[in-house]
């Protein structure tokens, strides 16, 4: 019999990728062929193909995996204020 659960919250760290030219270029992502532009990065389930937008999420062990846009803002809720202009 299943039961039902509920995933705990906790708070990660994450950064959206903009692509090659404008990174962030620490995130051990590497170009792949086709298409032109996306990349690569090795998860602890494998490798996914990533694309500029999309976000790039530090797991509780240090892993990275990357979230579509449109996932990310369903799921995902800032911690932190908005940086402003004068900051």
């Amino acid at each position: 019999m299943s039961r039902r659960y509920r995933k705990r919250p906790i708070i990660v760290e994450a950064v959206q990728w903009l692509g090659f030219e404008k990174g962030p270029h620490d995130l051990s992502i590497v170009p792949i062929e086709e298409p032109p532009g996306h990349g690569w990065l090795e998860t602890l389930e494998g490798g996914h193909e990533v694309t500029p937008g999309d976000w790039i999420i530090t797991g509780i062990k240090g892993e990275k995996y990357p979230c579509k846009p449109d996932i990310f803002e369903q799921t995902h809720e800032s911690v932190e204020p908005e940086a402003t202009k004068d900051e």
